[in-house]
């Protein structure tokens, strides 16, 4: 069974006092893998409390040393988000072999990792990435040749329908909150993909919200397991 716990600071936490906490449970031993959540508030520098974690209790897969390693392709922990969208491809049985991939959006945290693991040789996988931004010229003419479209750009409902192909995979990792009177919250969740345009033209999409965030949920648990099981 996993037990969890959480560290909820204020705002204006000193990035010392940050750093303290998380060389505490680097030296915990009843705690086999930890996160921070991310984005951090901007005085606080997000490289430093990142290289501060312990590389086998980084189960976020955001250290060096296992972004390095999965670069390789060898075994450590990946990243969240990315290796959900990766189990999904495996368990609705996605081929992915010498497809077309294009992942809008290059972060560290989701696109640049994205890009390495669809392009590593593994199955899923072996597919032909193009890593895309919102600096890409034609970046609609680049989506309509994916067979496979990644969506993590962050801006609510950028892709459309105009911009998939026929019968493509699309993923849309995106989430954005937006007021909704009719809601009885308020609110409802939106995705990077115009949902209503782009899912009658593609043969598989993910729903926002239920389809990416409760793949990272998973692969986090799984990393957990992962570190529980290498420290025992």
């Amino acid at each position: 069974s996993f037990k969890s716990t959480l560290h909820h600071l204020s705002s204006d936490v000193s990035e010392k006092e940050l750093l303290k906490i998380v060389n505490q449970l680097n030296a915990d031993d009843s705690v086999d893998g930890f996160i921070v959540q991310l984005p951090l508030p901007n005085h606080i520098d997000d490289h430093k409390i990142t290289l501060a974690i312990s590389p086998n209790k980084d189960v976020d897969g955001f250290h060096p040393e296992n972004v390095g390693k999965m670069t390789l392709g060898l075994p450590t922990f990946l990243p969240a988000t990315p290796n959900g969208v990766m189990e999904l491809l495996k368990r609705y049985n996605i081929p992915t072999e010498g497809k077309n991939t294009v992942v809008i959006g290059r972060s560290s945290i989701v696109g640049t990792p994205m890009s390495i693991l669809m392009s590593r040789k593994t199955n899923p996988g072996n597919s032909t990435v193009t890593l895309a931004h919102s600096r890409t010229q034609n970046l609609e003419e680049i989506c309509k040749k994916a067979d496979i479209l990644i969506v993590a750009i962050g801006i609510p409902e950028f892709v459309t329908s105009n911009m998939v192909k026929p019968n493509a995979v699309v993923i849309d990792v995106g989430i954005h909150r937006i007021e909704d009177a009719s809601r009885k919250n308020g609110f409802r969740l939106i995705g990077d993909v115009n949902f209503s345009e782009v899912s009658s033209k593609c043969s598989y999409i993910t729903p926002v919200p239920g389809g990416v965030g409760p793949m990272t949920i998973a692969s986090l648990l799984m990393n957990t397991y992962i570190a529980s099981s290498e420290r025992n």
